[in-house]
């Protein structure tokens, strides 16, 4: 996970510098210090996630946010193994409901 972080970083920090934003830049505009954004660079877990989706969003990579684990090769694995979803009695619907209360004269049963 690390190096996948890391590598993370070092092309949001080739983002930057291929727009030629400075780093004071990019983090002013992310609402972030210049340190923090050194450590997004350097693709530090400790960084919260939403700091590193506002740093695309200064980047105008926003979008590439979106396709973060959209093709889930292992869950369609396992839903095409043939796991079914629980089945369940069908709910009952308010005039059935209406039709079982007693009326308000009728004498409840003790």
């Amino acid at each position: 996970m690390a190096r996948l972080l890391e590598g993370f970083g070092a092309n949001l920090k080739l983002a930057r510098l291929r727009r030629k934003y400075s780093s004071e830049t990019v983090a002013q505009r992310a609402g972030i210090t210049r340190r923090t954004l050194s450590k997004v660079e350097q693709g530090d877990p400790g960084v919260a996630l939403g700091v590193y989706a506002r740093v695309m969003q200064v980047l105008r990579l926003e979008n590439d946010f979106a396709q973060l684990a959209v093709d889930d090769v292992l869950g369609r694995k396992l839903q095409d193994a043939g796991l079914t979803p629980k089945r369940r009695a069908p709910k009952r619907t308010s005039t059935k409901l209406a039709e079982e209360k007693p009326a308000e004269n009728e004498p409840r049963n003790a």
